[in-house]
């Protein structure tokens, strides 16, 4: 059975749509069969993917960032939970992040290449968030608070600046820091109701390229690390941002870190998310983790 590889060409400000083709030509020279497909806009790879879903394709490439492969995902979930053949996701990292990657390896690019060459497949949760107006489905995180309104600020201020847009956007929303009260229920443990500066749900361990947001995170032990970064002032939030890049900044007395297979949120209002690269708004009500819901080539 072909790789359906599905191409979002304006990953990486531009650059996945013009390297693509050859790494893919690469890729079937050294025989690995695969059909391409270019996405038009945004949610277009989700659609793609239900639909070669819905025809029989099992094997998929994500061409692009973090976010191509959030939507592939949404497009295989929930129908392939249903499945004996679980689906399987390869990546090609040519976007601007690739975080996700980053659990398996430092080699980007010519790992999974390698990877998708050698047949290689593991098992892989995947978490479903639910939210008052449906649900949606990701591998890499979602945090809400500082972490998220920067995204925020970058995408919708700034994204013409590149990656220059990310550091302003850090100085902006750094200005106005401020905790808020989140009301959260894991599965098995007492109510948790910390007020935070930012928090992560992460079924992975890095974010943002290279910032080692939950070291001990593991993609298929079938747990959600929660990490809260309690009340801070700004310029303590400055000054420990370089730890999160080693993963020390876990051991800060202000962070919190918890596991959990399930957690409830209480919120009452909508509120800014950035979940697996991408930034999205909704109010959400549960975050459950779906122990081995696919493979990934890695």
């Amino acid at each position: 059975m072909s790789f359906l590889a599905i191409v979002n060409p304006a990953a990486g400000f531009g650059r996945c749509g013009a390297r693509a083709s050859a790494a893919l030509a690469s890729l079937r020279a050294r025989g690995v069969a695969i059909d391409e497909v270019r996405t038009t806009h945004a949610g277009h790879a989700t659609e793609l993917a239900r639909s070669a879903y819905a025809r029989g394709t099992r094997k998929f490439i994500a061409v692009g960032g973090d976010g191509t492969g959030y939507e592939i995902v949404n497009g295989l979930l929930p129908e392939a939970l249903d499945a004996s053949d679980r689906p399987l996701l390869g990546f090609l990292p040519l976007g601007t992040g690739n975080s996700f990657l980053r659990d398996f390896t430092n080699d980007g690019a010519i790992a999974s290449a390698e990877a998708l060459v050698q047949g290689l497949r593991r098992p892989c949760d995947v978490v479903k968030l639910q939210h008052t107006e449906g649900q949606r489905f990701f591998i890499n995180l979602m945090s809400a608070g500082f972490v998220a309104d920067v995204a925020t600020t970058s995408n919708r201020r700034f994204k013409s600046l590149g990656a220059a847009g990310y550091v302003v956007s850090v100085v902006v929303e750094a200005a106005s820091l401020q905790a808020k009260q989140w009301h959260l229920r894991p599965e098995g443990a007492r109510p948790w109701d910390p007020h935070a500066v930012f928090i992560s749900f992460n079924n992975s361990r890095y974010t943002g390229g290279r910032m080692l947001m939950a070291p001990y995170a593991d993609t298929a032990d079938g747990k959600l690390d929660i990490v809260v970064a309690g009340p801070m002032s700004t310029g303590r939030l400055v000054t420990a941002f370089p730890r999160i890049f080693r993963g020390t900044h876990v051991h800060m007395p202000e962070l919190s870190c918890t596991q959990t297979r399930d957690v409830e949120l209480l919120l009452d209002a909508p509120v800014d998310l950035m979940i697996d690269g991408e930034v999205e708004t909704y109010q959400p009500t549960r975050l459950t983790v779906l122990s081995h819901a696919i493979d990934v080539c890695a």
